[in-house]
C-alpha cells in the first residue's frame, strides 16, 4: 500500500507539472501549491508510516507484537488524516469538475482507496498498541498548523490557473466566494471531526491493543 500510495502520488505530480509546463505557469507556485493540498501531505506521511511498519514487521520475522509507542502513535495520527481525507473528499469535493491535469486513477487511490485501507487497518490490522487518550490531542497539531499556514498563506499567492489574486486548495476554505462565516464553520466542523476520529482510533486501538504503553 505504500508503494501504491507513492505511485499515485507521484504520478498525480508528475502530470500537474508536465500540464503546467505547458500552459505557461509558474512552476515554483505550482509545486508549492501541490504540496499545500492536505490530501497530498496526508498521503505522503502515510507512505513513511507505512514503509517504517512494514519495514519492522518483516525485520522482526513477521512477529505480530505491538507497535513501539512512536510508531502505534504515528500510525494512529495518519489513519486519522487519512479516513477524514477520505470523508471530505467524497461528501465535499466529489462533485466538482476534474481539472485538466488530474489523474483519475490516482484520485481514486489517494482519496478513496487508500483511507479505506487505513479504516481496515485500524480495526483488523495485527500489532496495535493501547495508547493513552492524550494521543488523541497530538493529532491536532498537524491539521492546525496546516490551517494557518493554508490561511495566512493564501491571499498573497497568484492563482496560477485562474490569475486571481489570492489560492486555496479547496473551495470551502476561500473567504472571497464563500464569507469568512463559511469558512469558520467548515473549520470548526472538521477540527471536531478530526479530533472525534482520533478519539475514536485511540479507542479502537486501546479495545484491540496487546499491551499498553
Amino acid at each position: 500500500m505504500a508503494v501504491l500510495i507513492a505511485v499515485a502520488v507521484i504520478a498525480q505530480f508528475v502530470s500537474t507539472v508536465s500540464y503546467s509546463a505547458a500552459m505557461g505557469r509558474d512552476l515554483p507556485t505550482v509545486v508549492a501549491n501541490f504540496f499545500s493540498f492536505f490530501t497530498n501531505l496526508s498521503n505522503l506521511s502515510a507512505v513513511v508510516v507505512l514503509a517504517l511498519a512494514g519495514l519492522r514487521f518483516f525485520v522482526r520475522g513477521r512477529r505480530l507484537d505491538a507497535d513501539p509507542a512512536a510508531l502505534a502513535t504515528a500510525l494512529a495520527w495518519v489513519s486519522t488524516y487519512m479516513i477524514i481525507t477520505g470523508i471530505v473528499y467524497n461528501l465535499l469535493l466529489r462533485g466538482l469538475p476534474p481539472q485538466p491535469e488530474s489523474v483519475g486513477w490516482s484520485n481514486e487511490i489517494v482519496h478513496v482507496w487508500a483511507p479505506l485501507f487505513f479504516l481496515l487497518d485500524l480495526l483488523i490490522g495485527p500489532g496495535r498498541r493501547r495508547l493513552p487518550w492524550k494521543a488523541a490531542l497530538g493529532a491536532a497539531v498537524f491539521p492546525i498548523v496546516w490551517i494557518v499556514y493554508t490561511l495566512a498563506r493564501g491571499p498573497f499567492i497568484t492563482n496560477p490557473t485562474t490569475g486571481a489574486p489570492y489560492w486555496y486548495p479547496y473551495p470551502f476554505f476561500d473567504p472571497h466566494t464563500n464569507g469568512w462565516g463559511s469558512v469558520a464553520v467548515y473549520i470548526v466542523g472538521i477540527a471536531l471531526a478530526i479530533v472525534g476520529l482520533a478519539c475514536g482510533a485511540i479507542a479502537i486501538g486501546r479495545a484491540r491493543g496487546i499491551r499498553s504503553s
